[in-house]
């Protein structure tokens, strides 16, 4: 059975994983670029992006895991973008072109993609393998259609923030790897609201620091 695993989650000192204020221009919030710089310099990410070089050791050892055994991704809405409402008001502002996400026309994920959202939209297929696919009916179907979709690999929960809250509150999160990087964003979202008894769920598996972040790994107990 697939388990669903978040990974790289990079969160501030003050416990903020996006910054506010997302837009075109600031696609992670204000500010929040910086959360993720330990994750830009890795050899990695950085073959990911068609680049050459970039650190190896511990930060591209756990970017690499974050990729390994996934064979579909769940993320919210607003990690697919800046849209709000209707999909058709955004095309009706902007020319009649349709929102495709934040990464061109090879998104990097090269396989199926579950967006969280209220508002239906068909399956859109991009270059490289990677097909959207728009779930309206709350987290459980997301889960089981991607489950399908994964077969007998994992599913990762890409986020944000509120999409992990809300994959946390129904119990279906099996793993979760946060970065802690030592810098106050201030403002944002944050990560972990209030969990209530399924905090309780979880344990500390692993913990790793690089000169860059801490790496904190939780499994659910079980």
């Amino acid at each position: 059975m697939s388990q669903l695993r978040v990974h790289n989650v990079s969160m501030s000192l003050d416990g903020f994983m996006a910054g506010p204020d997302q837009s075109l221009d600031d696609p992670l919030g204000v500010g929040a670029q910086r959360l993720h710089e330990w994750i830009f310099a890795t050899r990695t990410f950085r073959a990911e992006q068609g680049l050459d070089g970039g650190t190896t050791g511990v930060d591209d050892a756990f970017v690499a895991r974050g990729e390994a055994g996934i064979g579909a991704t769940i993320i919210g809405r607003n990690m697919f973008g800046p849209v709000r409402g209707d999909w058709e008001s955004w095309a009706d502002t902007h020319g009649g072109e349709a929102w495709t996400g934040w990464w061109g026309e090879d998104p990097p994920y090269h396989h199926p993609v579950f967006v969280l959202t209220h508002h239906p939209r068909p399956p859109l297929t991009m270059a490289g393998g990677t097909t959207f696919h728009f779930v309206y009916d709350g987290v459980d179907d997301a889960y089981a259609e991607a489950s399908d979709a994964a077969g007998d690999l994992d599913v990762r929960l890409g986020g944000g923030a509120s999409t992990i809250q809300q994959f946390l509150a129904a119990g279906l999160v099996d793993e979760i790897h946060v970065a802690l990087v030592p810098l106050l964003l201030g403002a944002g979202e944050r990560l972990f609201g209030d969990l209530g008894a399924g905090a309780e769920d979880f344990a500390c598996v692993e913990m790793v620091a690089s000169s860059a972040v801490t790496h904190i790994r939780l499994a659910r107990r079980g």
